[in-house]
């Protein structure tokens, strides 16, 4: 009987059904944890945008600097990444080249207007669920998987990360950043399982966090730090070491080497607006006093939900979170993780890294709030150590941890309300003054225009003209003269040439402080309901520029002749070549005055008040008359030298100014000069002239 047999069956040869198995298999494992953030951020996004459009009526965002990353992106995406506008030369008052760069592909594809806010509420929902994983990760290594869970809810429920995720700032990107970079550094250092990427990943995150936000250096330095203690354990190769320690160590200086070669100066013209350290008007105990003054104001106020901050931020937080920053401290000893414990405690420190700002309270307080995914870690820890020691005592007490979490939870949750009507009555003061004022703008005036304003997104972007930030963080070299004050920038503008001045201004005029070069009012937007403004008005006008030089010579009739020199207060050229000295100066103090001299002519003059004295530098010169421009009737005296001190005698009045002069030997090298009234009041100075003093009586 013959026996068949089947035939032998070969294995497979075609592997890509399985290949294609294991990379969904592998997908699924990493993106699975994402399924219930995503599901949280889908509800919260759904409530924010129905929220916004039905107060606005279409998309919008509520700050103004969410157009600045728009204008930027759109310039990015044309080929000219370092202008803010066409043909207004390199600007380098883009603080995030990461966020910005992120939208540009968006115009490539045709996208534009507001239909890039859309893409913003993608990317700020995306990165809010990216930063409740990466708190329930970091919580996890510490203390568990009950804490990591109250980490993550604590995050989804936080309303500053909410109203920031929907604001088109890149805000909760950087958290997201600042919390990855954190695990994965935690990771590199203290698991045992040598995982070869996560160095590579986080020296790529440390590269990145400076390009994303200044205060992104602090991952750089850790991640050099980390990469460099992970790779002399292994006794590694050492260009792979190198690279790992140079790669975020380099980092930082990208954007400041930039701006180097293109200006000559290193930091920003947002750091010169923004940082204390930058501020004209301060010196080394200025900047201490300031800094220490906003530590105060963070931990006695933002912190524990005072007036800035109480629409995110519950009234008793700050105690928790030092409780929890103990607890954080123990949980890393106990579990010999100190590395994960002093990364989350640097974190929640790193806040006061802001006070050094000037702008600390600007855009509701949005320089702390990446650092808070740290504070919510050691809240969720905070209570997990305080089940830990009850639950010793009796077993049953360990429901006080979920109780704790779950309560705060709750109050959370509850402010959530007020987070989105905040939100949304931002975004529609924004679009019914900034946007409105921008179609207008590019409707209404001339392709050739220079709109000169002091909020510069949203009117940059919708009008699409070129710009002149009075406040100069997006036009290059006016941020100096914004932080001097109104004066300084009212004389700045007399030496500047016509071509560059504005054609137009589009301004708060209270912000603006210089009516003489507001022309006739075009149009304006005025919006009451409101709190994110600079204003309830913000005004269109034509440029007036007649004023321009009416104060620079003398409007007393004196029989001298041509005039030698003269120091124009408040010009700071002027006062450099002179080496005038500040002194108690501020801001505040640098004005700008219109009046009229003794025989009716308008002058407008910048200048100095409330000086006790003036202290500068002339000469060489022949003998002179000198006359000193003040809006005070006391009679100045004039040290020249070692010299007696001269009293200038009154020359002319005007409303309100008052000339007075004194008579000076010639000079034959620099010599300081010095003037302060005689009775010892204080006096505002505007104009210094010398005058060549004629032969005779």
């Amino acid at each position: 009987m013959r026996v068949l047999t089947p035939p032998p069956v070969s294995a497979p040869t075609d592997t890509l059904p399985t290949l294609g198995r294991r990379f969904c298999h592998w997908w699924w494992c990493r993106l699975r944890v994402y399924a219930l953030p995503w599901l949280v951020v889908a509800v919260l996004g759904t409530w924010a945008i129905h929220t916004i459009l039905t107060r606005a009526g279409e998309a919008a965002l509520p700050l103004d600097d969410s157009y600045i990353h728009l204008q930027y992106a759109r310039q990015l995406s044309r080929g000219a990444p370092f202008e803010f506008t066409p043909g207004a030369g390199y600007s380098s008052g883009a603080t995030s080249w990461l966020w910005s760069a992120a939208f540009a592909p968006f115009f490539w594809l045709g996208l534009n207007g507001v239909q890039l806010v859309w893409v913003g509420w993608l990317f700020g929902g995306l990165l809010h669920a990216g930063a409740m994983v990466e708190a329930a990760r970091l919580a996890r290594r510490l203390a568990g998987s009950t804490a990591a869970f109250g980490a993550g809810a604590l995050v989804a429920a936080f309303g500053a990360f909410s109203w920031f995720a929907y604001s088109g700032m890149e805000t909760v990107a950087l958290a997201w950043l600042l919390l990855r970079g954190a695990r994965v550094g935690a990771a590199l250092v203290e698991d045992p399982v040598k995982v070869r990427p996560g160095g590579w990943q986080l020296a790529a995150l440390g590269a990145l966090a400076p390009l994303l936000r200044p205060e992104g250096a602090l991952l750089s330095l850790a991640a050099a730090a980390l990469g460099g203690w992970r790779w002399w354990r292994e006794r590694g190769p050492r260009g792979r070491g190198l690279a790992l320690v140079m790669l975020p160590l380099l980092a930082p200086a990208i954007i400041p080497t930039t701006h180097w070669l293109m200006t000559g100066r290193a930091s920003s013209s947002t750091a010169l607006v923004k940082w204390a350290l930058l501020d004209p008007y301060l010196d080394r105990d200025g900047v201490i006093n300031l800094t220490v003054a906003n530590i105060h104001l963070l931990w006695s106020d933002l912190l524990n939900g005072g007036g800035w901050t109480r629409m995110f931020v519950p009234p008793w937080f700050v105690w928790l979170l030092l409780v929890g920053c103990v607890a954080v401290v123990a949980a890393g000893i106990r579990r010999r993780r100190m590395v994960t414990s002093a990364l989350v405690v640097l974190g929640v420190m790193a806040t006061m890294v802001p006070c050094t700002y000037s702008t600390l309270l600007w855009n509701r307080v949005r320089y702390i709030w990446p650092f808070a995914g740290f504070w919510l870690v050691a809240v969720a820890l905070g209570a997990a150590a305080l089940g830990d020691v009850l639950a010793r005592i009796r077993p049953i007490l360990r429901i006080v941890e979920p109780t704790l979490v779950g309560g705060l939870f709750a109050w959370l949750l509850s402010m959530l309300p007020w987070t989105m009507s905040d939100l949304a009555q931002s975004a529609r003061a924004i679009h019914l003054q900034q946007v409105k004022l921008g179609r207008w703008a590019h409707n209404n005036l001339p392709d050739n225009a220079i709109i000169g304003v002091n909020d510069t997104g949203a009117i940059a972007y919708f009008s699409q003209r070129r710009t002149f930030d009075v406040v100069g963080l997006t036009t290059q070299r006016e941020a100096r003269y914004w932080a001097a004050g109104a004066g300084s920038r009212f004389e700045h503008y007399e030496r500047l040439p016509p071509a560059v001045l504005p054609t137009h201004f589009i301004v708060y005029p209270g912000w603006m402080a210089m009516p003489a070069v507001l022309g006739p009012v075009l149009y304006s937007a005025t919006v009451r309901e409101q709190s994110i403004l600079g204003g309830a008005t913000m005004v269109a006008y034509k440029a007036n520029y007649s004023l321009l030089h009416s104060g620079d010579a003398p409007f007393a009739n004196l029989a001298a002749g041509p005039m030698l020199d003269a120091l124009d207060v408040a010009d700071l050229e002027s006062e450099q070549q002179h080496h005038y000295q500040l002194l108690d100066g501020s801001a505040r103090r640098d004005q700008v005055r219109m009046g009229s001299s003794h025989d009716g002519r308008l002058l407008v003059d910048g200048g100095r008040l409330a000086r006790r004295q003036d202290r500068f530098v002339v000469g060489p010169l022949g003998p002179s008359v000198m006359i000193l421009r003040v809006t005070s009737d006391a009679l100045l005296q004039v040290r020249v030298g070692q010299g007696p001190a001269l009293t200038a005698r009154p020359l002319a009045q005007g409303n309100p100014w008052h000339e007075q002069r004194v008579s000076l030997p010639a000079l034959s090298a620099p010599t300081p000069v010095v003037v302060r009234a005689r009775d010892g009041r204080r006096f505002d100075a505007y104009h210094y002239f010398w005058l060549l003093r004629r032969a005779g009586p």
